[in-house]
């Protein structure tokens, strides 16, 4: 017999977490892609925060509102990717939680791969590995080339130490398909607020004893120009610090 934490899930509840700043231009189709989205055997409740835009995206969001599936969160101030989702995981209500983004990367296609395993009682972590067509590069900006190439060397030089520190092996650790049963999060609590928040969830979870596997998916990279949001110089010191925090703090 299964364990509890591995019991397979019938007829479950998915909340997928949409954190939105600033998307105006892809917001309304992902959306309304989002909310079309039907999986066996899953009922989903959509779980939007919106952070104060200053393009537009709100008033758009706002029409979402009355819709049976959404939970709306307003946040006054924008503070940041992380805070959003960390808003987004108070509400949910789901057995398993995926996090999604309104930008148009990632593909609703893969949500039935991803959830199988977790249905299925096999796993209670699953990552969706951006590697999926094969190759090292995850990011491929025609318009912006080297910065393509700095974010792809960059992904592979975090992946090496988040794999080295937690004594895991990992392709794609910081891929935003992060598929997880709630109770993973049981007596865990998180501080941080911008994509730090991703490697803090990461860490927190495997060293809980939740193993994650990963699963190919398919994905098509936004450039700087097309809306991307991480800092270059910013960011990657906020990972630092966040792996040698959360590695060795207590639980």
């Amino acid at each position: 017999m299964l364990p509890p934490a591995f019991a397979p899930i019938h007829n479950g509840l998915l909340s997928v977490i949409v954190p939105i700043y600033n998307e105006a231009a892809t917001v309304r189709t992902a959306l309304d892609a989002i909310l079309a989205k039907e999986v066996h055997g899953w009922t989903l409740e959509i779980i939007i925060v919106e952070s104060n835009s200053t393009d537009g995206t709100r008033e758009i969001v706002l029409g979402y509102r009355d819709h049976p599936r959404v939970k709306l969160i307003l946040e006054e101030t924008a503070r940041g990717k992380g805070h959003a989702v960390r808003a987004g995981l108070a509400v949910a209500t789901g057995d398993v939680i995926l996090i999604q983004d309104a930008d148009l990367e990632y593909d609703l296609n893969d949500y039935e791969v991803l959830l199988a395993p977790l249905a299925a009682g096999r796993q209670e972590f699953v990552l969706g590995s951006r590697h999926g067509e094969g190759g090292w590069a995850i990011r491929k900006f025609s318009d912006q080339p080297l910065q393509a190439f700095v974010l792809n060397t960059a992904h592979w030089a975090f992946t090496l130490m988040i794999n080295i520190t937690l004594g895991i092996w990992l392709r794609d650790p910081f891929t935003m398909y992060k598929v997880f049963r709630r109770d993973c999060l049981r007596e865990l609590t998180f501080e941080c607020n911008r994509f730090d928040f991703d490697w803090e969830l990461l860490i927190k979870l495997i060293r809980k004893g939740h193993r994650p596997i990963e699963i190919p998916i398919s994905y098509k990279s936004r450039s700087f120009k097309e809306g991307k949001k991480i800092s270059m110089l910013r960011d990657p010191l906020t990972w630092v610090w966040a792996l040698a925090k959360f590695r060795f703090r207590r639980l």
